[in-house]
């Protein structure tokens, strides 16, 4: 089905009654408050949480009521989520502007349970995945590198690193170290290759159209570091592998091994193909497939719960909310878990490249505001950076708070600790505390989600990023939009290409005058 011929969601019956019913529960002096709810409410966390696979999720301490939920779910209704959710993981074309289905979901489906219309689309992904598990297998057991440098930038970097991160303590031992490169800025790749041996060391370069300028910039500067202390041209094969949908372009650069991915899986969406191939090394295949098993599991559960109890639903749901009615302008992002320090970034990409758009998927402007801004640190660092400003400051910014009910460490006290933090900043958000000092006040009635796993493991990280696919997924599907493309990256590209042939020439013809004389300044 097509997304651009749905009904436009501010055009619906259930949109002018959300915002009446805003107007009417949750402004002016008698407004929705948190406390008062749960007072007169014994079984609100009862029925605003619910279990999803390795996921419980509370949001009973969001500003939302029985009437507000009941609209939001005729709202998805009239939106027509179901069939477009459908369409989607069917593999019809919903990157209607690229011409291409999203076909990440397809990855993570074991053999047997692909859809019927995509059935050699799944056998190419399964042989993709056996090429890519051997591979990584390969490079365990030869022992010739001691060193894995992956090359990437956006999801080709930001999902493989924050897994690893994640998922440090189901590392196989003897496997060689895996370092990430992304940012253009050449003191990256100089501090990653400062102590490398050229013999013992691997480049990985991550690019689906293999044409990204920072993953070529640093690619380029990696082979000739290679080449200039002591690896010669006939080695170069067996030192660089590539990850791309480009193939012809990764061997004409000289890289050897080249592990292929569909077109239809966009860099965002892309840690579940070849792109995870650093994740398969350190992990291991049985880790690996561990991880898709739980994306997938979360994906039947998008695919197959009625909307009242589907997790990435509701979530999608109360983003739209959050966003439309309250107008919360941004989410905080509050993992109380080490290894998931980086997920602020990772759900940043997500979520602001997918649904940071200003037109809908027929190219209409919208007529209301899109996505978040998503932003965050781990707990409790946070809470001595910029708790202060989600307790007393003049916005109320919804907090998703992300914890794990064991730790994989067994040092005494620090993970109570952590959770009775984590706990603890929820229900002061909610509780508030009142205060005649203004200082010393705090409004409280500030809403938060409580997302729980039981331990940070490979199937139940799978199914926390899957989770927010389709959450995100949802919002968009709401809104209208396309959340497959990214045109908005590509403008900054254009002007980079035509701004560097300027520096380098030494002249600023055609450029404004900011521009221009900054870069007078920089020649």
């Amino acid at each position: 089905m097509s997304l651009a011929s749905r009904p436009r969601c501010d055009a619906t019956p259930a949109w002018a009654a959300l915002a009446a019913h805003h107007r009417q529960r949750f402004d002016g002096a008698d407004a929705f408050d948190l406390r008062r709810a749960f007072a007169e409410d014994a079984r609100r966390f009862e029925r605003l949480s619910l279990q999803a696979p390795h996921v419980f999720a509370d949001l009973s301490k969001n500003l939302l009521d029985e009437r507000a939920l009941a609209l939001l779910l005729q709202l998805a209704a009239q939106c027509q989520l179901e069939s477009y959710r459908d369409a989607m993981l069917g593999g019809q074309t919903v990157n209607n502007t690229e011409g291409r289905p999203a076909l990440h979901p397809l990855l993570r489906c074991p053999p047997g349970a692909a859809p019927a219309a995509l059935q050699a689309e799944h056998r190419e992904c399964m042989k993709q995945l056996d090429a890519m598990l051997a591979l990584a297998e390969s490079i365990r057991a030869q022992g010739r590198f001691t060193d894995v440098v992956h090359i990437g930038i956006g999801g080709s970097d930001l999902g493989p690193r924050l897994a690893l991160q994640a998922l440090q303590d189901h590392v196989r031992p003897g496997g060689p170290r895996i370092h990430f490169v992304a940012n253009m800025d050449g003191h990256e790749l100089a501090a990653a290759l400062a102590a490398l041996q050229p013999a013992r060391t691997l480049f990985v370069i991550a690019s689906k159209s293999f044409g990204t300028a920072e993953t070529l910039q640093n690619a380029r500067s990696a082979r000739a570091w290679f080449l200039q202390n002591g690896g010669q041209e006939s080695d170069l094969a067996a030192h660089f592998a590539a990850l791309t949908a480009r193939p012809e372009a990764a061997r004409a650069f000289g890289a050897g091994q080249c592990l292929t991915f569909a077109d239809g899986v966009g860099g965002r969406y892309s840690l579940w193909s070849a792109i995870g191939l650093p994740v398969a090394i350190a992990l291991g295949a049985a880790g690996f497939k561990a991880l898709l098993a739980g994306a997938h599991a979360m994906d039947r559960h998008f695919a197959s719960a009625p909307l009242h109890a589907n997790l990435p639903a509701l979530l999608g749901l109360l983003d739209v909310w959050n966003r439309n009615f309250h107008r919360f302008a941004s989410r905080c992002i509050a993992p109380y878990h080490h290894g998931l320090r980086r997920l602020p970034a990772y759900l940043q990409q997500l979520e602001m490249e997918s649904n940071g758009k200003r037109v809908d998927a027929a190219g209409r402007p919208l007529a209301f505001d899109s996505a978040p801004v998503v932003w965050g640190e781990a707990g409790s660092n946070g809470q001595h950076a910029f708790f202060q400003m989600l307790h007393q400051g003049t916005q109320v910014i919804p907090v998703d708070f992300i914890v794990t009910r064991e730790a994989a460490h067994e040092l005494p006290g620090h993970h109570a600790k952590l959770l009775t933090n984590a706990l603890a900043q929820s229900r002061a958000l909610m509780m508030g505390q009142a205060d005649e000092d203004g200082h010393r006040h705090f409004p409280g009635n500030r809403p938060s989600t409580f997302l729980l796993l039981e331990r940070l493991e490979p199937a139940s990280f799978g199914a926390l990023l899957a989770l927010h696919e389709h959450r995100v997924f949802t919002s968009g599907a709401i809104w209208g939009l396309n959340s497959f493309d990214q045109w908005g990256v590509e403008l900054g590209k254009r002007h980079a290409g035509d701004i560097e042939a300027c520096l380098l020439q030494g002249h600023a013809q055609g450029m404004d005058a900011s521009t221009a004389g900054l870069l007078a300044r920089l020649r």
